[in-house]
């Protein structure tokens, strides 16, 4: 799971967003001769856990980015502006949230992941559209995991296809790898579809409720932390296996 709280200024708009850098179902995807096994995170060492954390850097990056990028289409600049279009994660990290913070957790074995990244700033005023617009602002960083989910698992579905052996170990390697990219982007995905504030979920149900409606947005705001804390704690379990459903369907692959 992954934090990342916007302040409320002038330039960068309130609403905050909550990306996830990883929400862990109680199971981790290993690959193993094109098998996918499930084992929980203490179980992974220290090199496989700095691995995992590159790649939920650079897809919550690549989150963040889509979200600047089709606001700078609908005609906002703010997050151009700041240098922040752009995939050089460098320009996005935030060092205790991006890095110390999640590593430690893996070289205590906590069981569980957390950190946060800076979150690209737009400012809906700017936009063409109004509220259309900023539907397309909130639902593009989940299309961007979505893709990045569906890419790679087409790979693994078809990848068998041009030859290379199944017990290979450059086989073994890539289908390891390609897993933990479509789980992880799995992962943001669907709980960023979560319509609880600050998730990106809440934002898109918040650009399609009438007026009349208002105070289910009011109330969300207000409370969504101890929604969301709620959430995590006692539903996320029943949710997540969703995610599997979703990367059998895509790669053919069976988590189970």
């Amino acid at each position: 799971m992954g934090l990342n709280l916007v302040a409320r200024t002038t330039l960068e708009y309130p609403p905050a967003t909550f990306e996830p850098f990883f929400v862990i179902a109680q199971t981790f995807a290993i690959c193993e001769r094109y098998v996918i096994i499930q084992t929980r995170v203490m179980q992974v060492g220290f090199i496989d856990g700095i691995f995992y954390v590159a790649v939920l850097i650079m897809s919550v990056v690549i989150h963040e980015v889509a979200h600047g990028y089709s606001a700078y289409l609908l005609g906002d600049d703010t997050a151009k502006l700041s240098g922040r279009l752009t995939l050089n994660p460098l320009k996005h990290l935030d060092l205790f949230g991006s890095i110390i913070l999640p590593l430690l957790l893996i070289l205590t074995k906590s069981g569980f992941i957390i950190g946060w990244a800076k979150p690209v700033p737009y400012n809906p005023r700017n936009l063409k559209r109004g509220r259309k617009d900023d539907f397309i602002v909130s639902i593009s960083g989940i299309t961007a995991n979505l893709l990045i989910a569906i890419i790679f698992g087409l790979i693994l579905r078809f990848l068998p296809m041009i030859g290379l052996a199944i017990d290979s170990s450059l086989f073994l390697s890539f289908v390891n790898i390609a897993s933990i990219i479509v789980i992880t982007n799995l992962v943001l995905a669907l709980f960023n579809l979560i319509p609880i504030a600050p998730l990106d979920g809440s934002k898109v149900l918040f650009s399609v409720l009438p007026a009349r409606l208002r105070f289910i947005e009011n109330f969300i705001e207000k409370w969504g932390i101890f929604l969301l804390v709620i959430f995590i704690v006692y539903i996320w379990e029943y949710v997540a296996p969703i995610i599997y459903i979703i990367f059998k369907f895509i790669t053919g692959i069976s988590l189970i």
